[in-house]
């Protein structure tokens, strides 16, 4: 990351190892605690942490830096009050975060990685594949930074943004174990939710943190057939699989699953879904969650008609399944993960276009 690239990122160090690395340097444990509420209070430099000696503050500057996201474009709904941030990175890439209000709080969404890898046929944030993993102090500014920015203090968080999560799995659970730091944001585990299109071995292993977080996955079709279609990621590990590694998730953290299902027109909402649906979760401790599509221009998939959603619920409370369907938020500032960021890069490409037709004219 920019010419920081032999120093270390500082606010992705758990406490027990800044302070390993303070006494390293001579200096008492005690100095990570200070350190640690300075990096939660948003200072951007080491220079800011007024109550360190100025001999330390020159010795943090030489050994660590502070990631510093800058705030390239901020939406606000007219509509709901929905908040859209596009942050730019120290390296000059971008990612979205959202801040969703509601009466029982707050709720962040932040992204995992800048762009995806999953080719998932209705996200937008998927289009040009994935560029690289997010640190976990660069998932932590989105949080700190859409707080300070906004004035809103959030108590609920959602890593549904740009990326898939537990494609990043070290750095996400590092940010979990800093995000819920007493001495930090102290947002507790059942406060927040990570969503994963269901790579099983990494759903396992989560489950053996135990973390007691709510698991959202991504099913958007009943088979192996639908499934496939819109979700390649599907077709190396199976919807049956998948399954497996729910109900373990289950069993050793005792967390009901929310199951994530777009309602796509004429791909996965008819009532054979729904029945394949109702047997494949019913039994389990699960919700499922209904999305109404958001239309994504390169993408030739469109939302389920209002009688089809309606049909699909009914057939799921006839069988008994605890449903219900997403609220659309922010629908006036593209709010679905991976537009804001996605009209960015073009607006970025066009600029270029522009600029080398006229030097061509020179």
């Amino acid at each position: 990351m920019q010419d920081e690239t032999k120093k270390i990122d500082i606010k992705s160090l758990l406490p027990e190892e800044l302070d390993e690395q303070l006494a390293a340097m001579g200096e008492p444990r005690y100095r990570g605690k200070q350190i640690f509420k300075w990096l939660w209070s948003g200072v951007t430099s080491f220079e800011d942490m007024t109550n360190l000696s100025k001999s330390l503050r020159e010795k943090l500057n030489s050994t660590f830096y502070i990631t510093v996201p800058v705030a390239v474009r901020k939406q606000v709904s007219k509509l709901d009050g929905t908040i859209k941030y596009l942050w730019e990175l120290m390296d000059g890439n971008a990612v979205e975060t959202v801040i969703m209000r509601y009466k029982h709080g707050n709720t962040v969404c932040v992204s995992s990685q800048v762009g995806c890898r999953m080719g998932c046929a209705f996200c937008a944030s998927t289009i040009g594949g994935k560029i690289r993993d997010l640190l976990p102090s660069e998932i932590l500014d989105q949080v700190m930074f859409s707080q300070l920015d906004s004035g809103l203090d959030i108590s609920n968080i959602v890593m549904m943004g740009i990326g898939e999560p537990l494609d990043n799995f070290d750095n996400v659970i590092r940010f979990l174990k800093l995000v819920n730091n007493s001495d930090g944001l102290n947002i507790g585990m059942r406060h927040i939710s990570l969503s994963t299109c269901g790579l099983t071995e990494k759903v396992d292993k989560l489950a053996d943190f135990n973390l007691q977080l709510t698991l959202s996955v991504s099913l958007h079709g009943p088979d192996d057939e639908t499934r496939s279609k819109i979700m390649p990621v599907n077709k190396g590990y199976g919807v049956e699989k998948l399954m497996k590694s729910c109900r373990n998730y289950f069993d050793k953290t005792g967390r009901r699953i929310s199951f994530e299902y777009a309602m796509i027109d004429g791909v996965n909402d008819t009532p054979y879904h729904a029945e394949k649906l109702s047997t494949l979760v019913g039994g389990m401790g699960c919700h499922v969650n209904l999305i109404p599509l958001n239309e994504v221009e390169e993408s030739p998939l469109h939302p389920s008609t209002p009688e089809n959603l309606k049909r699909f619920i009914s057939i799921l409370h006839k069988h008994n399944i605890n449903v219900t369907v997403r609220r659309k938020l922010g629908p006036d500032i593209d709010a679905s993960c991976g537009q804001l960021r996605r009209k960015s890069l073009r607006d970025k490409k066009e600029m270029r276009a522009d600029y080398n037709e006229f030097m061509g004219s020179y």
